[in-house]
């Protein structure tokens, strides 16, 4: 599956679904993608990773400097995640300590509970 970032607003939501693997060859368009949400203004991000196969140590790398530069501009990150397999290594690496975890997008952006 090719690798690919659709962005839609839900709410005050800007929600990124991403498919294929975030791995080191396309990590940087992930990377340069998020920023430019994050410049244009946008506080709430929800990351998509439902359609999502792999990530690597880059892909993880990429998913913790989004949850710093949005937290720092005092705003909130969520993953969305529904895979046994990412949900496994986001688990192993403690990324679920860091980045709250939800079932769906509908999961994430609901209310107001931030």
């Amino acid at each position: 599956m090719d690798f690919g970032v659709v962005v839609a607003s839900h709410g005050k939501w800007e929600v990124l679904t991403v498919t294929g693997e975030i791995d080191m060859a396309t990590a940087p368009r992930f990377r340069q993608r998020l920023q430019s949400i994050v410049n244009a203004g946008a506080q709430y991000v929800v990351l998509d990773l439902s359609g999502v196969d792999f990530v690597d140590s880059t892909g993880l790398g990429v998913l913790m400097g989004a949850a710093k530069r949005v937290r720092s501009a005092g705003g909130d990150i969520r993953l969305v995640m529904t895979g046994a397999r990412l949900a496994g290594l986001v688990q192993l690496t403690r990324l679920d300590r860091v980045l709250d975890v939800f079932d769906s997008v509908a999961a994430a952006t609901e209310g107001d509970a931030l």
